[in-house]
């Protein structure tokens, strides 16, 4: 009995979509970390889980999820009534936290800059945009459709989420004055690179249903191995190269260094292990898994 439980859970927590709002909680709080500002209170904590839970499940309750071949749709459909209850919970707890926040913040909105607006607004609006806009003639389009945008958008959404608006709220409030200095912006750069190198790889997991909907993702356009070497390996570089520079030259010690170097040596060595077709449960842990790996690496890093 008890393992069937849990074998009941892991799926709960992989299909649906918590594991993503557990992910983005820690990597909020390694922010708070590696940029030595204070964390946030916990309606904060809450409401970016909850909300982080309700936008991804979004999809699956809009789309036909009648495909039995697809273990996270038959899931879906099994648990129908248990994922709208926790939907509308979840939603519920949303506008419950963001009442809090707002009531012991709102008098600093009208202080804020039009930067500050601006980078607010960015988010939800790309986030909006990625499932697609429902009226007029614009009813079709959608950021999610093209391919080889897809993820640099989610990679957008994401760090600015655990990036920007840990910084942004605390300015919101008081606590600090909002600037972005220069370790700031690099390490925008490698969130936004390391959450889009995930993305490209869980395209490889859809391959063969991209290539027969015609969406050009990197790998239906490029192949898998030049996926692998010639987009994966780049942005990997790419994104812990600038935040390298920027360690080496400011100083930080050797330990830091090698403890933020892990997530990207484990995504390297997981791109390469996608030379095999593996089980949507494999995609979902492991490389959704190097997330977390990459906020507990990052908040221990600090202390050296």
């Amino acid at each position: 009995m008890q393992l069937k439980a849990y074998r009941g859970i892991i799926p709960a927590i992989f299909f649906g979509n918590y594991f993503y709002g557990i992910c983005v909680v820690a990597l909020s709080v390694e922010t708070a970390f590696q940029l030595n500002v204070p964390l946030n209170p916990w309606p904060y904590y809450v409401l970016v889980f909850a909300a982080t839970v309700v936008y991804y499940t979004k999809a699956y309750l809009t789309e036909n999820l009648e495909d039995s071949a697809n273990k996270r749709a038959h899931w879906y459909v099994k648990h129908h009534r248990w994922v709208w209850i926790s939907q509308i919970s979840l939603s519920i707890i949303s506008l419950l936290c963001f009442c809090l926040l707002l009531k012991s913040s709102w008098h600093h909105i009208f202080n804020m800059t039009a930067t500050e607006w601006l980078l607010w607004l960015s988010v939800p609006i790309v986030a909006g945009l990625y499932y697609g806009i429902g009226f007029a003639n614009f009813k079709h389009f959608n950021l999610r459709n093209t391919g080889w945008l897809k993820p640099f958008v989610i990679g957008f959404v994401w760090a600015g989420t655990i990036t920007i608006y840990p910084i942004l709220y605390r300015a919101m409030t008081g606590y600090i004055a909002f600037q972005l200095n220069s370790f700031d912006i690099m390490f925008f750069i490698k969130n936004f690179m390391f959450i889009a190198v995930l993305c490209i790889m869980f395209d490889i997991k859809d391959y063969a249903t991209d290539y027969n909907q015609q969406l050009k993702t990197f790998v239906v356009r490029v192949g898998l191995r030049k996926t692998i070497f010639y987009i994966l390996i780049p942005l990997c570089v790419i994104g812990f190269g600038t935040f390298l520079v920027y360690t080496i030259t400011h100083h930080f010690s050797a330990a830091r260094i090698i403890w933020n170097a892990i997530p990207f040596i484990l995504i390297l060595t997981v791109a390469y292990s996608m030379h095999k077709r593996q089980s949507i449960m494999y995609y979902l842990i492991i490389i959704d898994g190097l997330m977390l790996v990459k906020a507990c690496c990052g908040i221990f890093s600090t202390l050296f």
